[in-house]
């Protein structure tokens, strides 16, 4: 079965090149669940009920997300009432939402999708590695595909999570840093890997935001509001192919798809 992973849909630039090319790709790679990383998606800077919806709408079947999910107050009401939206695990039993789901895909294969999150130069949360065990220790062992969204800043945490899970998963995708990475590989055990995916979003900018922006805070050290840039539209995204029967994972490819 094929799973496409899309990199942090970041604001409208980012959220309208999945409306224009989602489906396309969909069908030319015969993809079975489709999962993208949505927690910027709203402005820059978290996510909304609405926001949301549309990318259901749009044919996304799980959204992940990371530390800016809490951004917009109003997500905290919608989490626990759709369940196709992840928070990261790792946060306290008290936060709403849930870090994990289980569905089935197009083609009827039971799935796991896991939303973890790192810890250094990050939020305080509970360990990601012990929560992952207890996750996988508890998990019904008929669900062989399991597909790991690890939401962290730093390279070697995300590096040894997909070693960690190596032959317990079937993929670890990294995301956070809006950066694709170019280390996409298949660990011994069985695991696919990627670093980080990268952006969904517009390119012409610093990591999403107006270059401007930023020029201005490094040359001053002042706080400046941030706006989404709107040029140079990039849809950034891994397929993976997984043997349904073991739950490991046969291939993985970036793809990575330009906006008019």
């Amino acid at each position: 079965m094929n799973i496409l992973f899309i990199g942090d849909i970041f604001a409208s630039a980012g959220r309208r090149i999945v409306a224009e090319h989602l489906q396309d790709i969909v069908q030319t790679n015969r993809i079975d669940l489709t999962i993208a990383n949505a927690e910027n998606s709203a402005g820059g800077f978290g996510i909304t009920p609405a926001v949301a919806e549309e990318l259901f709408s749009l044919g996304v079947d799980v959204l992940t997300s990371g530390n800016h999910v809490w951004d917009k107050k109003e997500i905290l009401d919608y989490l626990p009432r759709q369940p196709r939206l992840l928070r990261p695990l790792n946060y306290p039993p008290a936060v709403p939402g849930e870090g994990m789901i289980r569905l089935r895909a197009r083609n009827g294969v039971p799935c796991a999708v896991i939303n973890l999150q790192g810890r250094t130069y990050m939020p305080p949360t509970d360990c990601p590695f012990r929560k992952a065990d207890e996750l996988l220790q508890g998990l019904d062992p008929e669900v062989k595909v399991r597909f790991v969204d690890f939401h962290a800043e730093v390279t070697s945490e995300k590096m040894a999570m997909g070693w960690y899970l190596d032959g317990r998963v079937s993929a670890v995708i990294g995301t956070h840093t809006h950066v694709p990475t170019a280390d996409t590989r298949i660990l011994p055990g069985g695991t696919a890997y990627q670093t980080d995916a990268g952006m969904t979003g517009p390119y012409e900018s610093v990591i999403g935001v107006r270059k401007e922006i930023i020029f201005e805070r490094f040359l001053t050290a002042l706080p400046a509001r941030m706006e989404p840039a709107r040029g140079g539209a990039e849809l950034h995204s891994v397929i993976l192919t997984v043997d349904e029967a073991t739950g490991r994972a046969v291939a993985l490819r970036r793809h990575t798809v330009s906006g008019d």
